[in-house]
């Protein structure tokens, strides 16, 4: 399984967040690496640093399943660690149930 990392410009990546990023998506969804190819995290700030606001950090992840659709989940939230957390943690849910209705055909 494949993890990349893409952040907007008004987020600070690097290979440390790269490195963290990686760790919590196999946290999250490891158990289900001999079907996903690839999990792509889209990193942001809504509000681009310039106006500020709350729940304005956004985590975009897309899975690549194996001989199925692609499987997205969004959260938005204080922090990119808070909004990175949500959205793996839907990632992990969504997927749970996704290949669970594909195993129940």
């Amino acid at each position: 399984m494949i993890v990349q990392v893409h952040t907007s410009s008004d987020v600070e990546g690097g290979e440390r967040l790269s490195t963290e990023v990686e760790a919590l998506v196999e946290s999250a969804v490891g158990r289900f690496a001999d079907r996903i190819s690839r999990v792509q995290v889209h990193l942001g700030d809504q509000n681009s640093g310039v106006k500020g606001g709350g729940n304005d950090k956004r985590c975009m992840m897309e899975a690549r399943i194996d001989g199925a659709a692609p499987v997205a989940v969004t959260e938005l939230a204080a922090t990119i660690e808070q909004a990175l957390n949500g959205a793996a943690d839907k990632l992990e849910r969504t997927i749970d149930s996704h290949l669970g209705r594909q195993r129940d055909k």
